[in-house]
This record gives C-alpha cells, sequence and structure tokens, in this order.
C-alpha cells in the first residue's frame, strides 16, 4: 500500500461505539483489504494519522531485507533456538 497521489481522497468517517472506524467499501476496494485483514496504525509527529495494510508492511519490509541474507531460513534457525533453549531448561 504504497503512497500512490492518484488514490488519494479524503473521507468522512464517524468515531463509532468502543473507538471503531469504518473504512469505506470504496477504500477498501481500491487497497484490497478484507474482513480480518490487520491494520497498522501510525500517529505521525504532526498528529496525523497513517494507516496501513499488515500484509502490504511485511511485503515492503521483506523487500527491503531480501539482499542481507539470501538463502538464510531464519524461521528455522529460530525454531531451532528455542529448541535448545528448551533442552537447556528441561537439563537444568
Amino acid at each position: 500500500m504504497s503512497h500512490n497521489p492518484a488514490l488519494s481522497h479524503s473521507h468522512t468517517l464517524n468515531l463509532g461505539a468502543r473507538g471503531r472506524l469504518v473504512l469505506p467499501a470504496a477504500v477498501r476496494e481500491q487497497l484490497g483489504l478484507r474482513e480480518g485483514d490487520r491494520l497498522v496504525l501510525t500517529v505521525q509527529p504532526d498528529g496525523s494519522l497513517r494507516l496501513v495494510g499488515l500484509r502490504a508492511q511485511v511485503t515492503k519490509l521483506q523487500g527491503l531485507y531480501k539482499n542481507t541474507s539470501p538463502g538464510a531460513d531464519w524461521a528455522g534457525a529460530l525454531i531451532e533456538e528455542r529448541r535448545l533453549e528448551a533442552r537447556q531448561e528441561s537439563d537444568a
């Protein structure tokens, strides 16, 4: 969900019960958001809000780090590290 001036539109939203906001259907459609999607809300220094789909944020971050360790299995390494810690705890 990169910033695209062609997508810039203003929408007036009402703050509902328990602080809930409803994104207009046109916005959800434009951004490919579906019910249950997780979003990241960031309060900017100027007090404005930035709302980004978590899926898009993860994809962007993966792109930033894709060349740091090509072929590295970070999930596998973390699992193995946790298994080693668990064995050490059970041996103690």
